[in-house]
């Protein structure tokens, strides 16, 4: 335990979670900042990261870290720390690819006396269910005998610049009290805020996912709260404001929602739950109505722009933002899409514009070729679905010139402007 400063690190994974990682241990231990992507290699070489979450001044500030894409470059090393993506698949089922992958390649390079972290998001369970008897049978070696894991979830927020990791207490946890010291003992020395012992690997594993699930059911409900006060005939927002009043009353807002948590961590929980015989029905019923809310969204521009003479065969319709979340350019499992989606099965021209997005991933994960929405590409309605700096700022003369015809329809999905001032420049509004 003395020596747990002078160990080893190697981070499989760049992503979102694994670069701002890396980097913070870079600062101050030999640390590897493994990815298969050569490219992202090459990117972070020259102090680049596409993500936005680490800027130039930082990664060059991570002094005893280094790059690599060759498995190679991971032998020797003593802690091992597994950041890689955990998605769903076209059903909603975990997608534990990406993990399994990396656990084999880390079992490749274990040896005695090593300790493997995992981060990435799973069911409780996991961990030790599926990873562990990977690691085990790829190495030859025997789990808390010869080589120990650990569980610290990641709590990353893309695009936040306030809640950094070092700032956001991390949850820790160990496979045998020996690795659960050690393991909270590696976080202490870069996490400024803390740590939070965990009890049980699997303790961690759960807190992680109904983090996740517990804010997915209460914009569950804000979005139903929407959808009723839409037919009532009084806006969500007035609403809101006026319950918040209280000081108790959480302040959730309705909205997609998308992003490479929110939307997937509950299907990691009721995945488990379905194979323990348990059909969980709230958290699901959740899921339903967030994963509904782009074709309702959708819907109701239609509906609009039928009412308004607006003919739906011939219009273009403006999307402004597809990334999951503003001043962001994280697109993974946007909702966005889905809006696109339903408007095109209308027969709509859909323009997609977002000033954060990288046209080419845009276009690899969703076939969307970015293009332009402004005073000189005019579309007949509008949805601005990404609260970005960029779209906050625009006045309502600003989006009216956006758009030709006498009366178009602007879809206002994070509620950002006045609606009286949209009104007031002939805009038919519908907000969530």
């Amino acid at each position: 335990m003395g020596d747990v400063e002078q160990k080893r690190i190697a981070i499989v994974g760049l992503g979102y979670v694994g670069l701002p990682l890396a980097v913070e241990f870079g600062k101050k231990r030999t640390t590897v900042g493994f990815d298969l992507d050569p490219e992202r290699i090459k990117d972070l070489r020259l102090f680049d990261d596409k993500t936005l979450e680490v800027d130039k001044q930082e990664l060059r500030k991570a002094d005893k870290l280094r790059f690599s894409s060759d498995i190679s470059d991971l032998r020797d090393n003593e802690i091992y720390i597994i950041t890689v993506p955990t998605p769903i698949d076209e059903v909603n089922r975990p997608d534990l690819s990406f993990i399994t992958r990396a656990t084999e390649m880390i079992g490749q390079v274990l040896a005695p006396g090593d300790l493997v972290i995992y981060e990435s998001t799973v069911y409780p369970g996991c961990t030790e269910e599926i990873c562990v008897p990977i690691l085990e049978r790829v190495s030859k070696l025997k789990f808390n005998q010869d080589f120990s894991c650990g569980y610290s979830p990641e709590r990353v927020n893309p695009g936040d610049k306030v809640n950094t990791l070092t700032q956001i207490v991390k949850i820790t946890s160990g496979s045998n009290d020996v690795a659960a010291r050690m393991v909270d003992e590696i976080y202490s020395d870069i996490i400024e805020a803390g740590t939070f012992l965990a009890k049980s690997i699997q303790v961690a594993e759960a807190a992680k996912v109904i983090e996740n699930t517990q804010r997915d059911l209460n914009i569950a409900l804000t979005n139903e709260l929407s959808v009723i006060f839409q037919r009532i005939g009084i806006d969500t927002i007035d609403v809101l404001e006026a319950a918040g009043s209280k000081w108790n009353f959480l302040p959730f807002r309705p909205g997609l929602v998308g992003g490479h948590c929110i939307g997937v961590d509950p299907y990691y929980l009721t995945h488990k739950a379905e194979s323990l015989g348990y059909h969980p029905q709230v958290i699901l019923a959740g899921r339903k109505i967030n994963d509904s809310m782009a074709a309702y969204v959708a819907k109701n521009l239609v509906r609009l722009m039928l009412r308004n003479s607006i003919d739906t065969t011939s219009a273009t319709v403006g999307i402004m933002g597809v990334t999951f979340k503003e001043n962001c350019p994280d697109i993974r499992n946007s909702r966005i899409v889905d809006v696109i989606k339903e408007l095109e099965s209308w027969n709509i021209k859909v323009v997609v514009a977002d000033p954060w997005a990288d046209p080419l991933e845009v276009e690899e994960s969703y076939g969307i070729k970015l293009g332009q929405v402004d005073h000189t590409h005019q579309v007949d309605s509008l949805v601005v679905a990404v609260g970005h700096d960029e779209y906050r700022s625009l006045s309502a003369k600003s989006l009216r010139d956006c758009c030709c015809g006498e009366k178009p329809v602007l879809a206002d999905v994070k509620s950002l402007y006045d609606e009286k001032s949209l009104v007031a420049h002939n805009f038919s509004v519908f907000r969530l």
